[in-house]
């Protein structure tokens, strides 16, 4: 039903805004508090009204204050929301609608442009052999305590996030392999898993794969390729770095997301010195040193709007393979 200017807006219709759940027309509840699927923030609901009831001057303002919650979170401009007295009007009910349609497209797109977030400090690290030259290889998990709590968090923004560093030479000088390492360190930067989408901070190399239109919400229960970068201003074109990821369960149902980082040196030309023939080469000069992955959470906070954010419960090594 619309409306014009000076008609009164029925209870059904308010009842609408607080728990209408179809597509253009979302409610409050359905957007901010438990929601389903993409929808949902686990904000308290507001109370639902009955048939016939006078819908007052502070119920309006509750709807409104829990819209601009959201919205001073999600960083979304609302016209529709200024504070009401008894016997004030209203706007007309389409802009209202149009500005819950608003904040349900930014928590679907896991609250994009939401500022009120931080990564935490690192869950996971896994370190590589001494000196390697084959494949470093690790698997790191999150998990949360339902599924409903991972909605909240990818809703509101979350993120899973890797970070690739050179933690050291393993006992010898730097080789140029290593330079080819750093400079697809450099490359990836810090690279998150987010509701909808997937990126990297860092630029550079061949992007071989691009799995950035991919998030959270596309995954299935096996391995999707998020990105895979090849070395490309180096001297070792052949080494690679591709980060994977994967639930446990379909994504109604998911409680662990779990991710697989892969750096791979299939160079095979890779010589070990003597102490016959060292001649000042490092005796491991065309090797990688030390590598580690580590798991970090880019998380939402309440510092803008928000009472609560979703959260994760624990995290865990799978595997951490050198070859």
């Amino acid at each position: 039903m619309s409306y014009t200017a000076g008609e009164t807006i029925l209870d059904d219709h308010y009842e609408s805004f607080l728990n209408g759940a179809s597509a253009g027309a979302y409610g409050i509840n359905h957007v901010g508090g438990t929601g389903s699927g993409e929808y949902g923030l686990g904000q308290t609901h507001l109370v639902s009204v009955t048939a016939g009831q006078t819908i007052t001057a502070s119920q309006w303002n509750a709807l409104f204050t829990q819209m601009d919650n959201i919205a001073n979170h999600t960083n979304d401009t609302l016209t529709s929301t200024t504070a009401r007295s008894a016997g004030d009007s209203l706007a007309i009910v389409s802009a209202l609608q149009t500005d819950l349609n608003t904040l349900a497209a930014s928590v679907a797109a896991g609250s994009p442009s939401a500022s009120a977030r931080g990564e935490g400090s690192e869950l996971q690290s896994s370190v590589s052999s001494t000196r390697w030259n084959g494949s470093h290889i690790v698997e790191h998990s999150i998990t949360f305590a339902s599924n409903i709590q991972l909605r909240y968090f990818f809703n509101g923004g979350g993120a899973m996030r890797v970070k690739l560093t050179r933690n050291g030479n393993g006992g010898g000088s730097a080789t140029s392999k290593d330079s080819s390492v750093d400079e697809m360190i450099t490359a990836l930067g810090s690279f998150d898993l987010k509701q909808t989408t997937s990126s990297r901070s860092g630029s550079g190399e061949t992007l071989t794969t691009d799995g950035s239109a991919t998030g959270v919400r596309d995954l299935g229960t096996g391995y999707t390729t998020l990105i895979r970068l090849t070395q490309s201003s180096g001297s070792y074109t052949s080494m690679y770095l591709q980060v994977e990821a994967k639930l446990n369960a379909a994504i109604g149902s998911a409680t662990v997301v779990t991710m697989k980082y892969s750096l791979f040196d299939p160079d095979g030309t890779d010589n070990t010195y003597t102490s016959g023939n060292l001649s000042s080469v490092d005796v491991n000069a065309e090797f990688i040193g030390i590598t580690d992955f580590g798991t970090f959470t880019n998380n939402p906070s309440t510092a803008q709007g928000l009472a609560s954010v979703g959260a994760i419960s624990s995290s865990a090594v799978v595997s951490n393979n050198t070859a």
